[in-house]
Order: structure tokens, then C-alpha cells, then sequence
């Protein structure tokens, strides 16, 4: 069952995101599903089907890659880092045409085949840096 877990998370990561395949939200996300982070929740399919449009209307060449994934009962732990080039407008930020990391962890909770609940953690202080929305300090001089 954990592996069944695993490659449902990879799918929605490869379809979802990296492809903007809205289709298969349906197919892998539960109608009850909420996803979780300390700036937002999102719920249900639509939710869900929301959020990509405007991650990928913000980052057109948006790219998930994971980097570990460990699967234990119902749950999937998937790190990741995603890449793309700000060209549009994201959460009133207006396009800064730089390309930007962030990396990021999300737990998923899997239910007769699909998502239920997704709790993410990710670098959005260093993302909005490498945007230049926010300065990056500088380092305290030595000694």
C-alpha cells in the first residue's frame, strides 16, 4: 500500500503540476481534501484545481522535482524543490521575469486511492528573496 501511496503523490506532482493536466485532480484528489501550510488552506478538488492554475498562470515553467519520498501506513512524506520563471502575477506580486528555487516538504494522507489531507512546509521567505520582494540581509560583519 505505501508504494500504491508513493507513485499517487509522484503522479499528481508529474501530472498536476509539471504538466497543468487539471484532468486528473479529480481522479487523485478526494472531495473532502484539505492541504494545509501556514499560509493557506485549500480545500476540495476545486481548491486544489485553483491553486495549480494559479501557481502555473504565475510560474508557466513550473517544475516539481522530488527529491526523497518515504511512505509509512496512509501517510507519503515527499521533499521536494520546484523551479520556475516568475512572468506573471502571483498572490499580488506583480511578474519579476526572475527565475526562482523553492524547496519543500509536504505530507500526504492517502484514502481508498486518493489525497484526503497535505500538510506543506516550504521556503516561501526564500523565494520571494530570489524574487527581489523582500531583501535578503546581509551577513553580520566577523569579529
Amino acid at each position: 500500500m505505501s508504494e500504491q501511496n508513493k507513485l499517487l503523490v509522484r503522479r499528481a506532482i508529474e501530472e498536476i503540476y509539471n504538466q497543468g493536466n487539471l484532468d486528473v485532480i479529480d481522479e487523485l484528489i478526494a472531495p473532502g481534501f484539505v492541504g494545509r501550510s501556514p499560509s493557506e488552506e485549500v480545500v476540495g478538488p476545486a481548491g486544489v484545481r485553483q491553486s495549480v492554475i494559479e501557481f502555473r498562470t504565475a510560474f508557466p515553467d513550473l517544475h516539481m522535482t522530488i527529491d526523497d519520498q518515504v511512505a509509512e501506513q496512509d501517510r507519503v512524506v515527499t521533499r521536494w524543490t520546484a523551479t520556475g520563471t516568475h512572468t506573471g502575477a502571483f498572490k499580488g506580486i506583480p511578474p519579476t521575469g526572475r527565475h526562482g528555487k523553492i524547496t519543500g516538504i509536504d505530507i500526504d494522507r492517502i484514502v481508498d486511492g486518493k489525497a484526503v489531507e497535505c500538510w506543506t512546509n516550504s521556503d516561501d521567505l526564500g523565494m520571494l528573496q530570489q524574487l527581489g520582494v523582500v531583501p535578503t540581509p546581509e551577513p553580520a560583519p566577523a569579529g
